[in-house]
């Protein structure tokens, strides 16, 4: 049985809220016709046809993105649901499994495991299962802001993952170990996709079981996030991909990202972490010569004064073909240490998957090398 419905946006991301930057090409339309089930919304269209009333609804896709049998539960199925759904459960659950398959898993020290995971229509994008029970997704096939420390941003923007896609890749997790937190830190900019990050957000916050605060929208700064975020019903928490104080040096690494001042940008999280009571969370790759300077330390320690902030400080993770180091563990954690002293709440956080060369981008480029031996050339920054 194939299940059809409404996905007409699930790759373009329709609308202004769900769309990419002005000036920057989404090519989606070269992957093909979306999918039947890309979309939550088209999931639960497909519900309600076969006789589903909400409380059915919300019943399916609980156990779905919970990774529980479609049967689960002391009552008979016969005893409550319609006997058109009921006939129709095998199906839809081998349609919502074929959303997020696994390809491949490459388990680190750290007790992280990078996921490269397959879609329904082949492409292929990364989760990663991290210690303490928590998952990192994707949002997008590709990414348009073109971070240069990045392998994801070097290859663009293929497509938008419908909400049922990013639903998808936690169920899968699910099915390999427990997970109480999702990050949206993997490939793609949430931002870009907006309206099917926050349809996948609003299901994962309520019937997929993790608190609101354990769910956390990561972005570079658009501002379209600090305007829908707090209309949501659940709120996520935020984390600001920053990486510099220096406006001059964050265009230069992340290109195609607004040009929003650092300090506006701060000031931007600082609101909206004091309305939900969840600190800003502040994402900074450690680029040796770069952005590990004494000057960027006095601006960090001006930027944070008096913000609700934490600064999470990962370690360069290094990826073939780039011009980038990551500094010593040792003076990584000096300046982990120095920021504590002068009052920044400063979090050293090991990249997951390090020793696997896993770093964000890489398994699927990987993959798609061998596939089409792509070359890719070393792209340089100067601070």
């Amino acid at each position: 049985m194939t299940f059809t419905g409404s996905t007409a946006d699930a790759t373009t991301g329709a609308g202004t809220a769900g769309g990419v930057p002005s000036g920057v090409c989404d090519t989606s339309d070269a992957v093909g016709a979306p999918a039947a089930f890309r979309l939550l919304s088209a999931i639960r269209e497909q519900l309600r046809a076969l006789g589903a009333r909400p409380g059915h609804e919300q019943r399916v896709l609980r156990l779905w993105a919970q990774a529980l049998p479609q049967d689960s539960g002391r009552r008979r199925l016969e005893d409550f649901v319609p006997a058109e759904l009921r006939a129709a459960l095998p199906a839809l659950s081998a349609e919502l499994a074929g959303l997020a398959r696994l390809r491949s898993e490459h388990p680190g020290e750290d007790g992280s495991a990078r996921l490269l995971v397959e879609l329904g229509d082949g492409q292929t994008v990364e989760s990663v299962l991290l210690p303490r029970d928590g998952l990192c997704v994707s949002s997008q096939v590709g990414c348009a802001v073109g971070c240069v420390f990045c392998m994801t941003g070097r290859e663009g923007l293929l497509r938008q993952l419908g909400s049922a896609e990013i639903v998808a890749q936690v169920a899968l997790a699910r099915t390999l170990r427990p997970v109480k937190k999702v990050v949206f830190m993997g490939m793609g900019e949430p931002a870009h996709n907006l309206d099917n990050v926050m349809e996948a957000i609003d299901l994962l916050g309520t019937v997929g079981n993790i608190g609101h605060k354990n769910l956390v929208f990561s972005t570079v700064g658009d501002l379209r996030v600090f305007e829908r975020l707090p209309l949501g019903r659940v709120k996520p928490a935020l984390a600001l991909s920053l990486h510099t104080t220096r406006a001059d040096l964050r265009a230069k690494l992340l290109p195609r990202a607004p040009r929003i001042d650092p300090e506006e940008l701060m000031a931007l999280g600082e609101r909206y972490a004091r309305a939900t009571g969840y600190p800003i969370q502040v994402q900074w790759t450690l680029l040796e010569g770069i952005n590990d300077t004494d000057e960027e330390l006095d601006g960090i320690v001006r930027l944070f004064a008096g913000k609700y902030a934490i600064l999470n400080m990962i370690p360069y993770n290094a990826v073939d073909g780039l011009d980038f180091r990551r500094p010593s563990w040792e003076r990584a954690a000096e300046i982990a240490r120095t920021l504590h002293r002068r009052g920044v709440l400063t979090k050293l956080r090991q990249s997951a998957g390090q020793d696997v060369e896993g770093g964000c981008g890489q398994l699927r480029a990987r993959a798609v090398a061998t596939e089409s031996r792509v070359v890719v050339m070393p792209r340089p920054i100067q601070a």
